[in-house]
């Protein structure tokens, strides 16, 4: 069944009593929803066939003086045999209520009970119409997006990278789209994200993939000790150097450096990374001799180099230098998608989780990322007494998610949604838990009052 895009909806009406049909034919027409009837079984299925039908509501009885809603258990299976995510409201009598219970349970959407509430028809219908369009929606970008993540997988090294969100495979794909140039990268994202991950996915794409790919934090590195880290260091150039030591410029020459928490370093150690990686020469502490490489740079930082270059901690033209190309890492609480999939990683073979432990993974924020999760799992598989990981295993606080102001309301309006989005800084996995709401639903809103999806 192919759904015509921007037509009006259709609800098709299958019931031999022509009284009803006109009497609901007249209520949709007042919400700009068009009706299609059909006064037998038969019928109805050839309507299906041949017409973009977007809800069905059938009668449970057809033939004179029958009323065990057989022939409507009948007509609800081949439709939802054939058409499995199309809606199906059930109109019936008092006397089939027990078998339109048993078809709910069966898949159908809904029942009514004859004579029915106009009011909460229409609420059911229009709210069941959505959630199919939702779903439709959501199964083309599933589908499209297990096709360019497969797709990935099999033409580029992924570094074994568990995910399931677009926004990762965006990522990704942009990773692997420039693994093969030499220019530097620079890696953004909070802490525990994944940029260790990205770059190990630029390195094992690039031209330079059989080569040295040495990490390290420079950051981390004391001041004292910094130049002898990067650089190297003749026998004898400070306390303790016994030995030559090989920095880690000349290490990964031929290869790739990643420089981990760039937006640590220290201007004295800025002004000496800036030289290299103008004209590739350096000196070894304690010697005068230059030497040269070549070293393709990747470097990642969960600061803002913009800011920081405004209060002077960070030198603009190393800042350029080092950021020829970006690639954002999002955070966890935006790529809840991932959330599972990295979970089930993180468990010991044989465990498993509550469907309850599921939700709470879903509601956490994780301000530590991935690193967190992975902490949190590890914890949860301990504590767990028999390789069912529980709720309470977990250690989560409760959710706390400030209330939403005219939450009776059942369409947010503009004023509503961008005081919300404003409230959880424009994340829209919170914002979309919050109203209760798919990330696809909330976009959808976002877009129908044209609020930008980036903020």
């Amino acid at each position: 069944m192919t759904k015509i895009t921007n037509a009006m909806n259709q609800v098709l009406i299958i019931d031999d009593n022509q009284g009803i049909a006109n009497a609901l034919e007249v209520l949709f027409s007042l919400y700009d929803i068009q009706t299609l009837h059909a006064d037998t079984p038969e019928t109805g299925v050839e309507i299906l066939q041949s017409e973009a039908v977007d809800l069905v509501i059938q009668d449970m009885n057809f033939s004179v003086d029958t009323t065990s809603g057989k022939e409507g258990e009948t007509l609800f299976q081949q439709i939802h045999e054939k058409y499995p995510d199309l809606p199906v409201i059930l109109l019936t009598a008092w006397g089939n209520l027990e078998m339109a219970v048993k078809l709910v349970k069966s898949g159908a959407s809904d029942y009514l009970t004859k004579p029915w509430d106009d009011e909460k028809l229409i609420t059911t219908v229009k709210n069941l119409i959505e959630l199919s369009e939702l779903r439709q929606q959501t199964s083309a970008l599933i589908s499209t997006s297990n096709h360019r993540a497969q797709s990935l997988s099999e033409n580029f090294d992924l570094c074994g990278t568990l995910f399931n969100s677009q926004e990762m495979l965006q990522t990704l794909t942009m990773a692997t789209q420039i693994a093969h140039s030499d220019i530097p990268v620079l890696i953004t994202g909070p802490n525990g994200s994944g940029k260790e991950k990205i770059a190990e996915v630029i390195q094992a794409n690039s031209s330079v993939n059989d080569k040295p790919f040495v990490k390290v934090n420079v950051g981390a590195l004391p001041s004292e000790l910094l130049e002898a880290e990067l650089f190297g260091a003749e026998a004898g150039a400070f306390t303790g150097a016994q030995k030559k030591r090989t920095g880690r410029f000349e290490a990964a020459n031929g290869g790739t450096l990643f420089l981990d928490e760039i937006g640590n370093l220290p201007l004295s150690g800025q002004i000496k990374l800036l030289r290299v990686l103008q004209t590739g020469e350096f000196e070894r502490l304690g010697s005068s001799k230059t030497h040269k490489v070549n070293v393709r740079i990747v470097s990642a930082t969960n600061a803002n180099l913009l800011q920081a270059i405004k209060e002077g901690s960070f030198r603009e033209d190393l800042y350029y230098r080092l950021n020829v190309i970006e690639i954002k890492v999002a955070s966890l609480s935006s790529r809840d998608d991932d959330i599972l999939p990295l979970a089930i990683n993180f468990m010991p073979d044989n465990f498993t989780l509550s469907r309850h432990a599921e939700q709470r993974l879903l509601q956490h924020n994780w301000p530590g990322n991935v690193r967190e999760l992975e902490n949190v799992i590890r914890r949860a598989s301990l504590l767990a007494t028999d390789q069912h990981i529980r709720c309470e295993n977990l250690g989560l606080p409760e959710p706390d998610l400030p209330p939403v102001k005219n939450s009776h309301q059942a369409e947010p309006d503009k004023t509503t949604l961008l005081e919300i989005l404003t409230q959880n800084k424009f994340n829209i996995s919170q914002t979309a838990r919050q109203l209760s709401l798919s990330r696809q639903s909330l976009y959808r809103r976002m877009d129908k009052f044209s609020i930008p999806r980036e903020k």
